[in-house]
């Protein structure tokens, strides 16, 4: 299962509103939307960038995966993800080789996206996640 293409660079920030005024304000980029996300305790900018986009997460809560991540790591790139055609294939390569999945249960988006997370310790360092898109 080739990817089909990037589909966003995730990078963590302190406030969402706070890092647009670099984004946004600085180099021109449009905010498609922002989103309050309960699921995982975040708010996200979406800026389109060519075929993908930059999406600026940051936690709303103490406790979540994004704010644990933010008081070890600090702000900065937090994964990369790229759109898959058949992310059950994805997931059965993946685990046939030995990597390391984050949630081996895909989650869906309210889109209907499907996703799954790879630990950094089986891509060389770096969280990455696969999206599916819904079907048309």
């Amino acid at each position: 299962m080739p990817p089909i293409k990037i589909n966003h660079i995730a990078i963590v920030v302190e406030d969402v509103e706070t890092a647009l005024g670099f984004w946004q304000n600085a180099l021109g980029l449009p905010v498609q939307h922002v989103e309050h996300n309960e699921g995982e305790a975040v708010d996200i900018a979406f800026l389109p960038i060519g075929e993908g986009e930059i999406e600026l997460i940051a936690p709303f809560t103490e406790d979540s995966g994004v704010a644990k991540y933010l008081a070890k790591r600090g702000a900065g790139l937090h994964h990369l993800c790229i759109d898959v055609d058949d992310l059950e294939a994805a997931i059965a390569g993946l685990q046939a080789g030995g990597a390391e999945l984050i949630n081996e249960q895909p989650k869906t988006r309210p889109d209907g996206t499907r996703y799954v997370f790879v630990h950094p310790k089986s891509t060389g360092g770096v969280l990455l996640e696969l999206y599916e898109r819904p079907s048309a």
